[in-house]
């Protein structure tokens, strides 16, 4: 009877930033802030997307995509997250922590792979322009688009099935904002190699397999550019496809240094999360959504004559 009480777990405790309610309230109001900005500069991305018609192609398509994905994504997070910082009672039920963290890694996975289909296509545009309508059509990008969400839930369904099938003890401490799969998984008591296993299988074929797509695209996209002779030339073909080398930049770059840089004996030993992973997971989950719209809007000269249109409420089909 006494295991049996252990295993029942009804609701977990979110540390966060517990101890210091002057951070929690300097982090509340950038969070909300950032969380209006993600809205606005997404929604707007999205909004344009849809009634400017120069801007139905399949990169503005991709693009509208991961700002939808961009708002489900902090939704899901940033709200609990703000409730958490004002309220004294940081807990979360099982259920509610199983659902953020379906969520949470069906948004993530689909990110991963539409950031490799946005790299293919920019591939296709640049070395192989000339088909790139036929390549490119909508009988091929709306269902690479629809496989990059399906994917993402298919992942997200086995992991986080597999997790809430554990048996957890009186340890119901998540040292983290929200319900990350890892930090959850570290808190039952049972064996968790296979979830280990089907996490590192699932990293290679939905991380580690886009960047690998995306590293061959830009290897091949860097070669065909540096063939043009004219540096205006190289500079202009290059333009179209900066933007979102800097998203993926960023993106990838934030996810390998928070679960491949190397952690102290103390911490591997203690499951304990410094404050530096704990501002690089909200640096992943709320500024690279925030700033993925800017990047777009600063290097992309039709998606800034569209905004101008928009502000300016002129006719998007003149």
């Amino acid at each position: 009877m006494e295991w049996e009480n252990q295993t029942i777990l009804v609701e977990f405790f979110l540390k966060g930033l517990s101890g210091y309610p002057r951070l929690e309230l300097l982090f509340y109001v950038l969070v909300l802030i950032m969380y209006v900005v993600i809205l606005l500069g997404n929604g707007t991305l999205i909004l344009i997307s849809i009634l400017d018609s120069h801007l139905h192609t399949p990169m503005y398509f991709f693009l509208g995509n991961l700002s939808f994905l961009d708002i489900c994504f902090t939704t899901v997070s940033i709200p609990p997250m703000l409730v958490s910082f004002l309220s004294e009672k940081k807990t979360i039920s099982f259920s509610g922590c199983a659902v953020q963290m379906f969520l949470g890694l069906a948004m993530g996975t689909t990110e991963c792979v539409l950031l490799g289909m946005m790299a293919f296509d920019r591939y296709v545009a640049i070395c192989n322009p000339l088909r790139y309508s036929v390549i490119m059509s909508k009988g091929s990008y709306v269902p690479m688009a629809a496989g990059s969400w399906i994917i993402g839930v298919v992942n997200s369904t086995v992991q986080t099935g597999c997790v809430v099938q554990l048996p957890f003890c009186r340890n119901n401490v998540i040292n983290h904002f929200t319900c990350e799969i890892l930090a959850v998984m570290k808190l039952a008591c049972a064996d968790i190699s296979r979830n280990e296993f089907i996490m590192l299988v699932a990293t290679t074929l939905f991380i580690m397999t886009p960047l690998l797509l995306i590293i061959i695209s830009y290897t091949l996209i860097i070669i065909s550019i540096l063939r043009i002779r004219s540096s205006e030339g190289r500079s202009k073909v290059f333009s179209t496809c900066s933007a979102h080398l800097t998203v993926v930049i960023i993106f990838y770059g934030t996810i390998l240094f928070m679960y491949m840089k190397p952690k102290s004996k103390e911490i591997l030993n203690s499951d304990d999360m410094g404050a530096t992973d704990k501002l690089v997971s909200v640096f992943y989950g709320v500024m690279t959504p925030m700033i993925n719209p800017l990047i777009y809007s600063l290097r992309n000269r039709d998606v800034k004559e569209a905004v101008k249109h928009l502000l300016r409420g002129k006719n998007f089909n003149k």
